[in-house]
């Protein structure tokens, strides 16, 4: 049995991560869509909200589970009985950042393995960072996400939007 990892901060999770994450599902018997822990960076969802999102998503597929992680990724790996870390890659920027890291796993847990997806095409532009940002300033995202995480960004904004005085 083949278990992958899919690991991200998914701030939010959007229409290129599920894609990658179904499309991994036809090649591995299990995926694990590995929620991390972000010390490093401010998220805008915490981490309960980020699983919940995850699980929401992909709430019809049973070989994909959701799981938080925190630490080093082959650590999570070796705990999870995990062989291979999926990862997507939008551009030539993402393949030089992901090369160098891919070795440094394979270093620390040998005979683990990365497999590099490509999103849709209509995907490719499509980042959490870019997603936030729209949604931020009041744009049009809906397209950029999956149906269960409209309403997700949607309360987040009215939350984080301060209220004007009538004047």
């Amino acid at each position: 049995m083949t278990i992958a990892i899919y690991p991200g901060t998914f701030d939010p999770i959007t229409r290129g991560h599920e894609d990658i994450v179904r499309r991994s599902a036809l090649l591995f018997d299990e995926i694990i869509v590995a929620v991390a822990v972000s010390r490093s960076k401010s998220t805008w969802f915490d981490l309960q909200e980020r699983l919940a999102i995850a699980k929401a998503v992909f709430a019809d597929q049973n070989k994909i589970r959701i799981a938080a992680f925190e630490g080093l990724l082959v650590d999570f790996m070796r705990q999870e009985a995990a062989s291979v870390v999926i990862r997507g890659l939008r551009s030539v920027s993402d393949f030089d950042y992901e090369v160098p890291m891919a070795g440094m796993n394979r270093y620390m847990l040998p005979g683990m393995e990365t497999v590099f997806l490509l999103p849709a095409d209509d995907l490719a532009h499509v980042s959490g960072s870019l997603v936030r940002e729209i949604a931020k300033l009041g744009g049009p995202f809906e397209a950029f996400v999956p149906q269960a995480v409209v309403d997700w960004v949607n309360n987040k904004r009215r939350a984080s939007t301060p209220a004007h005085p009538a004047g």
